[in-house]
């Protein structure tokens, strides 16, 4: 039976959104994750790219006269660490190297390829680990900051112990990427317009995390602040946020711009579209009869 969601009782709307708020998210994680294209740390723009970053090593000082071979071992072990596709193999690659090389150049980005695999394998806590090991090494990393930042309120469980204290890590580690981008200056192997894109979609991605961190407050009014700046002018809108913003704003009673982004979000194929239909035609047939009270 079709129901309107704009005659629904508030709670229901927004219990049917966090029970698809971690749908979406369980199936981003399996597809397209924030953060694993277009890499903006220093001077790195992309994963595939990160084998030239770490710095180098002086053999001698750091190694002695077995220098050479150390280093040539540990450049060996980091190169099949990424190339390695399989998440599991990659997480067994990548401790034992943490293991075989402590305080190695090479750490920061092993860290992050760590919070990769263990993001594709939903194994949220020991991402989150990897992800804050590598923060501990580069603080103004912006993807660490937007992956984790992204990630902890679209998987977030209320009822965990610590569910609040995460939301709050999400929200300043996204506002931190967001002060990091600022003032991120342009490295020498992008062009302006690849420099722009990728500053644009970390951006957008940390906007996503600040909205969905208010939605999980019931702060509608800033979730909803926060989303329209997650969707505005991004070429590739998360249907989650058009969603979630739809169901701020009908919680806001503003109908018409509700109907919009459920509009907007049944334009996109995938999990929600069905919904964000039904919830469109709901919401614009409120507005209309709100016009006419």
């Amino acid at each position: 039976m079709r129901t309107l969601l704009a005659r629904q009782p508030m709670w229901v709307v927004r219990g049917a959104a966090i029970a698809l708020l971690a749908l979406t998210a369980i199936c981003a994680a399996k597809a397209q994750m924030p953060g694993t294209q277009g890499q903006m740390s220093g001077s790195v723009p992309n994963q595939t790219a990160i084998g030239t970053s770490g710095g180098g090593m002086t053999d001698q000082l750091q190694f002695g006269t077995m220098g050479h071979q150390v280093e040539r071992d540990q450049d060996a072990a980091y190169k099949a660490f990424l190339k390695e596709p399989e998440a599991a193999r990659k997480i067994e690659l990548g401790n034992k190297f943490l293991q075989k090389y402590p305080k190695s150049p090479f750490e920061e980005r092993i860290d992050v390829g760590m919070m990769n695999a263990y993001r594709e394998r939903r194994e949220w806590k020991d991402a989150y680990h990897f992800g804050d090991s590598a923060l501990a090494l580069e603080p103004d990393d912006v993807d660490v900051l937007t992956i984790v930042g992204w990630t902890i309120p679209h998987v977030s469980n209320p009822n965990d112990p610590d569910a609040d204290q995460q939301l709050t890590k999400a929200q300043t580690y996204a506002n931190h990427a967001l002060d990091v981008l600022a003032k991120l200056k342009k490295p020498k192997d992008l062009t302006d317009e690849q420099f722009a894109a990728a500053k644009s979609m970390r951006q957008f991605q940390a906007h996503s995390a600040l909205g969905i961190v208010n939605f999980r407050r019931n702060d509608y009014e800033n979730s909803a602040k926060e989303l329209q700046q997650a969707t505005a002018g991004n070429p590739t809108p998360d249907p989650t946020d058009l969603f979630i913003l739809g169901v701020d704003l009908q919680n806001l009673k503003r109908y018409g711009d509700a109907a919009g982004a459920y509009g907007a979000c049944a334009q996109i194929a995938g999990a929600l579209q069905d919904r964000c239909k039904q919830s469109a035609s709901a919401t614009k047939a409120a507005a209309d009869q709100s016009k006419t009270n």
